[in-house]
């Protein structure tokens, strides 16, 4: 194989790469980068049998075939190159990476080593537009677990319906879930039927990163065992998670009858503020909603003691509620709006927050409170 490929073209992709390789990992091929040249293109692939990106750029391609190369060094040197043309050319020595008066030569690992990721097999399929799904993602993904037993809150639970979408995530102290409207023309992935499908936590945070750099419409298949997005080009490939995800709809309480708002700024400010001597260990904040005013305090025994004061419109009963600081702060950075509102029955029931006037979506943030 022999081409030559505009530093920056090849340093965009290969940085779209870098989460999906495994640092430790027990196959070391899935710590390269499968790289394919074939007439005026070079095409990528990674995986880590969970997640697998494929993707492409220009190239002028003398000799067409196919190695592999370590994913995260041959970015680095990529990377540390001047603004060039770069040659990778493969010898019976190995793999040259040359660009101006640098020349290198990498190991690689054998080509059929390398797993075969499915194809898009068409069974189901949808156009999710970019900016929502971006804002679906972000407003879920740090609710989701990384280490529980259960693997099936190790993702979040991707709803499509005919007129609606919604992504929900959970980690059992807390849930966010957000419905968007959706308008499909006819004949085009329309069905009445309501398809549920669980995301791992990687895909999400591969998802978020390709939406961020997109600028068309995503195209989503669903195959047997798999998930498909083609993003501008980029064709991310999923595992679903198999599994039960919990009745969510249970979790969302009816019945909370108190509501106070906040200013969005100031609630977020006083959080972060007061959290800075709270317990390291619990995070843990006393929120003390009173007549036209809300106190929120912490304290321990190693840094001391904080508290400050919100003016809010209220007039309800008394209650005093602890939360997880870092659960506040993570809802209230994700949202837009400039009010929040806070909705809750008692001190130990769960707790709703709400976007006031969210432009074009619902979300909901379920938060348990903490007995401290």
């Amino acid at each position: 194989m022999e081409l030559v490929v505009r530093k920056a073209d090849l340093l965009r992709e290969l940085q779209l790469f870098q989460g999906i390789v495994e640092r430790k990992n027990t196959i070391p091929i899935l710590a390269n980068v499968l790289i394919e040249a074939n007439g005026e293109e070079v095409r990528l692939l990674a995986t880590d049998l969970e997640v697998g990106l494929r993707s492409r750029c220009t190239a002028s391609v003398a000799k067409s075939g196919s190695l592999t190369l370590p994913a995260k060094k041959l970015y680095e040197i990529i990377k540390a190159l001047p603004e060039t043309d770069v040659r990778i050319e493969e010898d019976k020595n190995g793999v040259k990476v040359a660009a101006d008066r640098f020349d290198s030569r990498m190991q690689t690992l054998p080509r059929e080593d390398f797993p075969t990721l499915p194809e898009a097999s068409g069974t189901f399929s949808a156009t999710l537009p970019r900016e929502v799904l971006k804002q679906m993602v972000a407003k879920t993904q740090f609710a989701i677990t990384g280490e529980d037993t259960r693997y099936f809150l190790n993702g979040a639970l991707f709803i499509l319906r005919p007129d609606s979408m919604s992504l929900v995530s959970t980690d059992g102290h807390r849930l966010a879930l957000i419905t968007v409207p959706r308008e499909v023309p006819k004949g085009k992935g329309k069905t009445d039927e309501e398809v549920r499908v669980i995301l791992p936590r990687k895909t999400l945070l591969e998802l978020g990163r390709l939406l961020a750099d997109a600028e068309t419409d995503i195209q989503y298949e669903r195959g047997e065992n798999h998930l498909f997005f083609d993003i501008g080009g980029r064709l991310l490939i999923s595992r679903m998670i198999d599994g039960q995800f919990p009745a969510f709809e249970r979790v969302i309480p009816k019945s909370n009858d108190k509501r106070v708002e906040f200013d969005r700024d100031k609630l977020t400010s006083a959080v972060k503020r007061v959290a800075l001597l709270s317990n390291e260990r619990s995070r843990a904040v006393k929120v003390q909603i009173d007549k036209g005013r809300v106190e929120i305090a912490s304290s321990s025994p190693e840094f001391g003691e904080a508290k400050e004061v919100v003016v809010v419109d209220y007039t309800g009963t008394p209650v005093t509620i602890c939360f997880n600081a870092q659960y506040v702060i993570d809802f209230l950075s994700v949202i837009e709006t400039d009010s929040v509102a806070l909705e809750f029955k008692d001190e130990m029931s769960q707790a709703v927050m709400k976007p006031i006037s969210p432009e074009g979506y619902d979300y909901t943030y379920v938060i348990m409170p903490m007995r401290i």
